[in-house]
């Protein structure tokens, strides 16, 4: 019976002394953490820019295209413009004959020049002249082709802007005169600057997506503009150059403009969640309006997996307060 009882005694140290160093364990596994735990690194909040886009395609396109076509039928005799050129309101820009004059010119010619001379002069050519100051964009046609009321001879531009279109869950943040940032596709190392000119009324579904146009105007017009040309549009909603500012996994937010971050406090290095005002935010960075100040210690969530050399994961649950030397 005794011996019993020692057995007995025995294996209940033996399986308490097992629990204990299971315990252990269990504590420096959670205090330190392994290569896949999740662990905090400290950081200060930030002086520099933040700004706030919206970024989003677009086409080049005229302000005003417009499109000349001959108020009668006949055929064309001479076309004064080409693509790119520069034209003024009332220029001429193209003679030609209507059908009867044609025919008159044609029957004369068999007669020699003294007859088309005559018919020349007795007869005069249709002008069609320029309606707007603007740019020759098209040239359709070309001498001696036959063309109707309806043909299309050449197409004017004021000038060249920017069409973008834009989510309707964004539309409300772009603001009229607003500063926007143009990049082609053809040439993206060039930035272009630019205005909000005009928000559309009535929204279109593209790829079962509303969307709302928005017009970019080019503050400078580049020569290298050219009709149909695809771009990446930026439009600023708002930007600050020395705002205190923090990553954006180091906030948790609750509304758009309030959130929180958990920070060390006091002495001895106590962790706090603490409420902040928060403003303008980008791709990584948001402002810090009110609730922080430059210096102080706030813990940024991280995976032990992404330490670097340069950063040191703590553990929010140890204080760091001063140390006995």
């Amino acid at each position: 019976m005794r011996e019993l009882m020692i057995k007995g005694r025995s294996r209940l140290v033996i399986s308490l002394g097992i629990t204990i160093v299971a315990a252990l364990f269990l504590v420096r596994w959670v205090l330190r953490g392994d290569s896949s735990a999740a662990e905090y690194e400290e950081i200060s909040p930030s002086v520099g820019p933040v700004r706030s886009v919206i970024t989003t395609t677009g086409v080049v396109e005229p302000q005003t295209r417009l499109e000349i076509k001959p108020p009668i039928s006949g055929r064309l005799e001479e076309i004064l413009v080409r693509e790119g050129d520069t034209v003024k309101t009332g220029q001429i820009l193209v003679w030609m004959s209507s059908t009867d004059r044609a025919a008159l010119l044609d029957a004369a010619r068999s007669q020699g020049e003294k007859a088309v001379a005559y018919w020349k002069e007795v007869y005069k050519p249709t002008p069609l002249l320029a309606p707007i100051d603007g740019e020759v964009i098209v040239r359709a046609m070309e001498p001696g082709q036959t063309v109707n009321t309806s043909d299309v001879v050449l197409v004017l531009s004021d000038r060249l802007i920017v069409k973008a279109q834009v989510d309707e869950t964004d539309i409300g943040r772009v603001k009229l005169e607003g500063r926007a940032i143009v990049s082609l596709d053809a040439y993206p190392n060039v930035k272009v600057e630019g205005k909000v000119r005009h928000k559309s009324y009535e929204s279109k579904i593209v790829n079962n997506v509303t969307i709302y146009e928005v017009e970019i105007l080019p503050t400078e017009v580049p020569d290298f503009f050219r009709s149909g040309m695809s771009a990446t549009v930026e439009i600023v909603e708002g930007e600050k150059e020395n705002a205190l500012r923090l990553p954006l996994d180091a906030v948790r937010k609750k509304t758009s403009d309030e959130g929180t971050v958990l920070v060390r406090e006091g002495r001895w290095g106590k962790t706090a969640s603490r409420k902040v005002s928060l403003g303008l935010a980008d791709n990584s960075n948001v402002e810090v309006v009110s609730g922080l100040r430059e210096g102080e210690k706030v813990l940024v969530h991280r995976k032990a997996s992404k330490r670097t050399s340069s950063s040191r994961a703590v553990n929010p649950l140890l204080p760091t307060g001063p140390r006995r030397r």
